[in-house]
């Protein structure tokens, strides 16, 4: 991402911000942009006293924020901006937190050799245990439910059982 368009997404989150009656807060854009110019992203970190917010819910603010400044941001830039918005490091403990669950859930399945039901989750969440648990060759995960009501099934592999 070139600084041109740091500069279009710094102005975009200026005047959402704005328009939202938040004064107090501060930026810091951190360049994840790899090699490859198609998979180019970045990450936005918003830091606010009024964090509970501009969060919401679950995440549910946040999201609709991000969602908001893609579409405002496609609108502005020739070039289609990948980005993350971060609220006062939510996602971050939010990954931290499902991937320790991740971790405890499989030490269970392990030690019980039965498969846990999960709560349901979005797709991000599921992706999130999925992948902590990719590399771990006692369980497998799967996914079951539809929509809202989705969730991960965490497994011991079979031979595990014996």
């Amino acid at each position: 991402m070139n600084k041109e368009d740091q500069e279009i997404v710094k102005k975009l989150i200026k005047e959402l911000m704005g328009k939202m009656t938040f004064s107090d807060f501060s930026l810091e854009i951190e360049d994840r942009s790899g090699l490859d110019e198609e998979s180019a992203i970045f990450n936005i970190r918003v830091s606010s006293s009024d964090s509970s917010l501009l969060i919401g819910q679950q995440g549910a603010t946040l999201k609709a924020l991000q969602y908001i400044l893609r579409v405002m941001a496609r609108r502005r830039s020739q070039e289609k901006l990948r980005f993350l918005v971060d609220v006062n490091d939510y996602r971050k403990q939010k990954v931290e937190s499902l991937a320790e669950l991740a971790e405890n859930v499989a030490k269970e399945v392990i030690e019980e050799k039965r498969p846990i039901v999960l709560r349901p989750m979005s797709a991000y969440e599921r992706r999130i245990i999925h992948m902590k648990l990719a590399g771990n060759g006692k369980v497998e995960t799967g996914s079951i439910g539809e929509g809202e009501d989705r969730r991960v099934v965490v497994k011991p592999l079979r031979e595990t059982l014996a």
